[in-house]
């Protein structure tokens, strides 16, 4: 039997994702000095890859190194202008701050970012397909600008506590392993953190322990046998590595209410 069929819902309602609208590359000089009064019509993002420029968002004036960005609301008078004769950028325009500040990104502060390279990638493969135009272009340029903000994002997510990349690894084995032994001290070791570290990130990560995590995993798998296969609750419980089928039950019927037969014929009768 196979306990894979665990169903991956979407849990989050995020706001629509933005939609692209332009972008340029910009290789500037001291001549190079731009005023727009009444603001950009749009969010703008700057994202600079070498040298320096200088914005100034109403009366706030703030420097654009190499390998910062900052995300211009629209309708605040904008001035920018190259520093010391070398300024390298992308500019890119788009709908919406919804996704932005969605994501919990900072709206007219810039940011360092060490993701500077991967953004320029995605920025080329932006021009690259604006002026191939492949099939699909547009709906890819949307994506790409959808892209650039998630990069950003993630980074941002990785840097506070509580994020915790180093039980990424940890968690997907858990899901792949649902019908096997747990081993916890095994995935402390693997984890090189102590075992009071792991067990506080663990908790800060999915918000319950180690075990109580693998539980939750079992008790879904089982629901959805009960619900696509006519392995008996015996078998289930203990291909799941449950104690028992009475603790099985037990567990079952504290999570979902129903033990695990009366919701097999109520899953059958909704069909």
């Amino acid at each position: 039997m196979s306990f894979m069929n665990i169903p991956y819902e979407l849990e989050e309602h995020p706001s629509p994702p933005c939609r692209f609208r332009l972008i340029w590359k910009v290789q500037a000089d001291n001549s190079y000095q731009v005023a727009k009064p009444a603001g950009f019509s749009s969010p703008g993002l700057f994202a600079t890859w070498e040298g320096k420029g200088i914005l100034t968002l109403g009366s706030e004036q703030h420097e654009l190194n190499a390998g910062t960005y900052i995300i211009v609301p629209p309708d605040i008078p904008t001035a920018y202008r190259c520093f010391n004769g070398n300024w390298k950028f992308y500019f890119l325009e788009f709908d919406s701050l919804d996704m932005a500040l969605g994501l919990n990104l900072p709206v007219g502060i810039p940011v360092s970012t060490a993701k500077m390279a991967e953004a320029a990638r995605i920025n080329e493969r932006l021009i690259n397909n604006l002026i191939m135009k492949p099939a699909g272009y547009a709906y890819d340029s949307h994506l790409a600008m959808q892209e650039l903000l998630l990069l950003f994002a993630r980074e941002r997510q990785a840097d506070r506590s509580g994020r915790h990349p180093e039980l990424d690894d940890i968690l997907y084995r858990m899901h792949q392993t649902i019908g096997q032994a747990f081993p916890i001290e095994e995935w402390v070791r693997q984890s090189g953190l102590s075992r009071n570290a792991f067990f506080t990130r663990f908790r800060e990560r999915t918000g319950m322990p180690p075990n109580q995590y693998m539980q939750e995993l079992k008790l879904a798998a089982a629901k959805t046998s009960l619900e696509t296969t006519q392995a008996s609750v015996k078998e289930i419980a203990a291909a799941l590595q449950f104690y028992d089928e009475f603790h099985f039950s037990k567990l079952f019927k504290k999570r979902y209410g129903l033990s695990p037969r009366a919701y097999r014929q109520g899953a059958s009768f909704a069909d």
